[in-house]
């Protein structure tokens, strides 16, 4: 006897009488099901038996569909039984507490802080805050937050497991244009012997400025402008003059939210040093002197063939109203803190362009002299 039944999206179960239900499965509001033979085609038919043989398309109660041959009802009904019972234990599963979340993105910043950001991890201790940020990430709130408003705002980097600067959509963009595995090798290389060459400046703050449709990447670094004392002067002290030269580089690109809905589609389009104390330069700089990546893309578009201006992904893992997770193309991490919900990039005028020396003269007034006019 074959059983003819077009099974719903949601688990069906027999009538009370034929499959014991819990209290708590009655109450729920499910298709009931019995059995109607018909003795003269030797077929049965599942039927929902609470419903309305009046109803327009009911069918008469009814279920036609696709044949179940060579199962008994007991079968039939055991497997529909036991699909919804796993949908309540999913339905049921405890969700992750924001104390659970709070305490692990806590531990990773703690390790992050204590080793500047990641940049003097080990590899056991980047190891270790990589298993917490992806037990984070599985952890994530939000979804589709490529287009949130929470998304919008300024965010701090707080710990990179590569070299900070690669935040930036100007790395990110030369990132993009290797198109082999040994060429993605050799440039992590020249990243980190780029930061190696640069190890006397000290690196600041990082950020990322997010827009509607835009992202501006703020990099502060400081470096000493006299760093050998003894080359210049009699004196047998061995540092610098406590003078530095001072800047931003900011690069700014823009942002096309793609169909995974975590991610942008990043377009680079200029770089330019902000804040800088250096005299002229700064004066030069303020004047609009800047590098248009994006124009340089088009012009090697239009005279090398096989060249196209890079668009890296850049993917938010995870967000809340405090933490963001993004991660590039080979998934390198990067963790940023909320501290404002303005999309305005910093406003660097009121560094002043003297490298720093009218606040020396300030301190050496304040601390030895005490001269006030």
């Amino acid at each position: 006897m074959a059983i003819t039944a077009n099974r719903p999206s949601s688990a069906f179960v027999a009538k009370d009488a034929l499959i014991g239900r819990s209290p708590q499965q009655k109450e729920r509001s499910v298709p009931v099901f019995v059995l109607k033979s018909d003795p003269s085609s030797h077929n049965a038919d599942l039927v929902d038996a609470n419903a309305d043989p009046t109803e327009a398309g009911s069918n008469n109660g009814v279920i036609v569909g696709s044949s179940i041959n060579g199962s008994s009802m007991e079968e039939v009904v055991a497997v529909a039984l036991e699909e919804e019972e796993e949908e309540e234990v999913a339905d049921d599963r405890p969700q992750p507490s924001k104390d659970e979340v709070t305490s692990l993105i806590n531990d990773l910043l703690l390790s992050a802080s204590s080793s500047g950001r990641g940049e003097f991890a080990s590899s056991g201790e980047k190891a270790a805050m990589n298993g917490l940020v992806s037990r984070i990430e599985a952890l994530s709130p939000t979804d589709g937050p490529a287009s949130t408003a929470t998304i919008k705002g300024t965010w701090e980097l707080l710990y990179s497991d590569t070299q900070l600067f690669r935040s930036s959509p100007f790395f990110m963009a030369g990132r993009a244009v290797c198109e082999t595995p040994d060429q993605a090798q050799q440039y992590d290389w020249f990243c980190d012997m780029h930061r190696a060459a640069l190890a006397i400046s000290t690196i600041g703050k990082v950020r990322q400025i997010i827009s509607d449709e835009r992202m501006t990447s703020e990099f502060e670094v400081k470096v000493g402008s006299v760093p050998f004392l003894p080359d210049f002067t009699p004196f047998a002290y061995s540092g610098g003059l406590p003078l530095a030269i001072e800047g931003a580089i900011v690069s700014s690109a823009d942002i096309t939210p793609i169909d995974d809905g975590k991610s942008w589609e990043i377009f680079m389009d200029t770089v330019e040093i902000k804040g800088s104390n250096i005299p002229l330069l700064r004066q030069a700089l303020d004047a609009g002197l800047k590098l248009g990546s994006r124009d340089l893309g088009g012009f090697l578009e239009n005279t090398v063939p096989t060249y196209t201006n890079p668009k890296p992904v850049f993917a938010t893992t995870f967000l809340d109203d405090s933490v963001r997770i993004s991660r590039d193309q080979d998934g390198k991490i990067f963790v940023y803190g909320k501290v404002s919900d303005s999309s305005e990039p910093t406003n660097y005028s009121g560094v002043d362009s003297d490298l720093g020396i009218l606040k020396l003269l300030e301190g050496v007034n304040d601390s030895i002299f005490k001269f006030y006019i």
